[in-house]
């Protein structure tokens, strides 16, 4: 048996942090990883203590109508970043890589062009966090340097979505 690339690997982790979610729309799971140690993981749910989505059985962003990529903060749920990233301290983030999975729930595929949203783009940069990789089929995966986002700053454009 051929032994997985290290980069799935840790995608695998993040794919199977996402099951834990509770969003109805997106399962995300994110894995930070420094020295091939992992620091820590989060996924998509409501904030400790109060009720869930799947649990409510309502989401008021699909009731909404809102596009993808926008209006979060009508949102319930935490992103998998931004748990992952509370989970852990800075010292050790800065210089770590996150591992990003999305998990489209009305088709159970991945999430088509998955990338973090403009929030947990500012708390990525401010963790020190270099490198992010995101899932796009079992096998392949994207790279993006985060001082990328810092360079093309496109809430300069006012740009909504991704």
């Amino acid at each position: 048996m051929e032994r997985r690339d290290k980069i799935n690997y840790y995608l695998d982790l993040a794919e199977s942090v996402s099951q834990r979610g509770t969003c109805m729309r997106r399962h995300y799971g994110a894995v930070i990883v420094k020295n091939d140690e992992v620091i820590s993981t989060g996924y998509v749910g409501a904030p400790r203590g109060r009720k869930n989505c799947d649990d409510m059985k309502v989401c008021i962003r699909e009731k909404l109508k809102i596009p993808r990529g926008e209006r979060y903060e009508l949102c319930r749920s935490v992103h998998a970043e931004a748990n992952a990233i509370i989970s852990a301290s800075r010292d050790k983030m800065l210089g770590s890589s996150l591992y990003l999975v999305g998990i489209d729930m009305s088709t159970g595929g991945y999430v088509k062009d998955a990338s973090s949203c403009s929030m947990c783009k500012r708390m990525i940069i401010n963790a020190g966090i270099e490198k992010v990789y995101v899932r796009d089929t079992r096998n392949e995966y994207r790279m993006v340097l985060v001082q990328d986002w810092i360079d093309n700053d496109e809430s300069l454009e006012g740009v909504f979505g991704y």
